[in-house]
C-alpha cells in the first residue's frame, strides 16, 4: 500500500458496509483493518444473523464513532408469529406453538400501537451487555442465573408493512439501545400467541443509509484501485 492511501486511512474515514449475513460486526471491522491498514472501528454492532447498514470509522475518525452510534436507526425484517426462542431470534430453536386462528390484520396493526414512544424495555439475556466484566449471553449459555435492567427507549415508528401469517413484516424507527429481538418477543406476548425475529436488515443510521454502502469485495476492490 503506497503511504498517501495509508495516510488517508490513518488520517480518518467513514465506511459505510452492507454486513453479509452470518459475519459478525467484528468481521467486518477485521476486514477492514487488513485492508486499510488502519486503526478501525464499528458505530453499532449487528447480530450475525442480521444484515444490512455497519458504518465503519478508520483511523482518528474512530473518536467519532459513539457520535454515530447515538443516532437514530431504523430496521426492516420480519418476525415469526406463534412460537417464541429463547434468544428472541434463530439463533435458538422456536418452541411453546400456539394457533394464530384468532389473529386478524385489524389485531396486528393494533396491537403495534403500545410500541410507539418512549418505553422501558428488557434486553434478550442473549445479548453482548456485560455483567461482572462478561457479555451476558456467554452466562446464559453456561446456565448461569442473568438479571438485566430495563432501559429507557425511543421508538418512533413501529408499522406492520405486510402480513403473510405466521410472518409478518416491519418496519421500526428507533434510538440506539432498542433491541429489535425484544421488540419482536414483546409484540408476541401482547398478541398472546409468541413471536421472535426471523429476519433483520439495518437501512438507516442518522442520515447515512444503506443504499449508499459498500459491498464488502466492491471496498477491498476499491482500496486496491487505490494503491495501483
Amino acid at each position: 500500500m503506497n503511504q498517501q492511501v495509508k495516510n488517508k486511512y490513518e488520517e480518518g474515514q467513514v465506511i459505510l458496509i452492507n454486513k453479509p449475513l452470518t459475519w459478525t460486526s467484528f468481521d467486518v471491522v477485521r476486514k477492514i483493518r487488513n485492508t486499510t491498514k488502519a486503526k478501525t472501528g464499528h458505530a453499532g454492532t449487528l447480530d450475525p444473523l442480521a444484515t444490512g447498514l455497519l458504518i465503519c470509522c478508520t483511523g482518528k475518525m474512530t473518536k467519532k464513532i459513539n457520535e454515530v452510534q447515538a443516532q437514530e436507526k431504523e430496521y426492516t425484517g420480519t418476525f415469526t408469529l406463534g412460537a417464541v426462542t429463547p434468544t428472541y431470534d434463530l439463533e435458538s430453536e422456536p418452541t411453546d406453538f400456539k394457533p394464530l386462528d384468532a389473529l386478524t390484520p385489524e389485531i396486528i396493526h393494533a396491537a403495534t400501537r403500545q410500541f410507539v414512544g418512549e418505553l422501558q424495555q428488557l434486553p434478550p439475556i442473549h445479548s453482548a451487555i456485560k455483567q461482572n466484566g462478561k457479555p451476558i449471553y456467554e452466562l446464559a449459555r453456561k446456565g448461569v442465573e442473568v438479571k438485566v435492567e430495563p432501559r429507557k427507549i425511543f421508538i418512533k415508528t413501529f408499522e406492520i408493512t405486510s402480513i403473510e401469517l405466521p410472518v409478518v413484516h416491519f418496519r421500526v424507527e428507533c434510538s440506539t439501545g432498542t433491541y429489535i429481538r425484544s421488540l419482536a418477543n414483546d409484540f408476541g406476548a401482547a398478541l398472546g400467541v409468541g413471536g421472535y425475529m426471523s429476519s433483520l436488515c439495518r437501512t438507516r443510521i442518522g442520515e447515512f443509509k444503506l443504499e449508499d454502502a459498500y459491498i464488502m469485495e466492491d471496498f477491498i476492490e476499491k482500496v486496491k484501485n487505490e494503491t495501483l
